[in-house]
């Protein structure tokens, strides 16, 4: 499987990238999974629902399925910070690609997201200046990125050009984690 971040600030078109590769590249056949980061408490269970009652009555995991989907919720004890390591050991093996989201600071190869300064943006320095895994940035104004780049700038706005650089790249993304190793 082939594993690319996307990087970038909040509110700064990560969601929106991700939302049309997925597309792009189901188009050219390949399965894709998301992994993404969420923000402090979150939900995709609905109260009154029976996965919902089972986990407040403590159940640890809730596994729903049918014959169109599976999810699994898991309740963490105390609070508890996976890695995306450990999340993308949770996947299906048989994906092509994994569009992870957010992990800013994880040692996967990404893309950064950045947009040009506007008043929503100003104060938040460029990533990709200080982090080497950070491989290409997809932005909106190229001829804005603050700091000159030997790494392939990609237009933000072409979901379909960043599929392209993914798949004629997709050696370099290959992904092995070896746990043994891991502290």
């Amino acid at each position: 499987m082939k594993v690319v971040g996307f990087a970038g600030y909040s509110g700064s078109g990560k969601t929106t990238l991700v939302e049309k590769l997925i597309p792009a590249l189901t188009a050219r056949g390949l399965r894709v999974s998301v992994v993404k980061h969420a923000h402090h408490n979150f939900d995709v269970d609905q109260p009154g629902k029976d996965t919902f009652r089972h986990r407040q009555a403590g159940a640890f995991e809730v596994v729903v399925a049918s014959s169109k989907r599976m999810a699994l919720m898991r309740e963490f004890e105390k609070p508890a910070q996976m890695t995306v390591h450990q999340l993308l050991a949770e996947l299906y093996e048989g994906v092509d690609w994994v569009l992870v989201e957010g992990f800013k600071q994880s040692d996967l190869l990404k893309i950064e997201i950045w947009r040009a300064p506007t008043a929503d943006y100003e104060g938040h320095p460029a990533l990709y200046v200080d982090d080497d895994f950070i491989v290409a940035i997809a932005t909106d104004a190229p001829e804005k990125l603050p700091v000159a780049t030997q790494r392939p700038v990609l237009d933000l706005g072409n979901a379909d050009a960043v599929a392209d650089y993914l798949v004629s790249n997709g050696q370099r993304f290959e992904y092995s984690f070896d746990y043994r190793l891991a502290g």
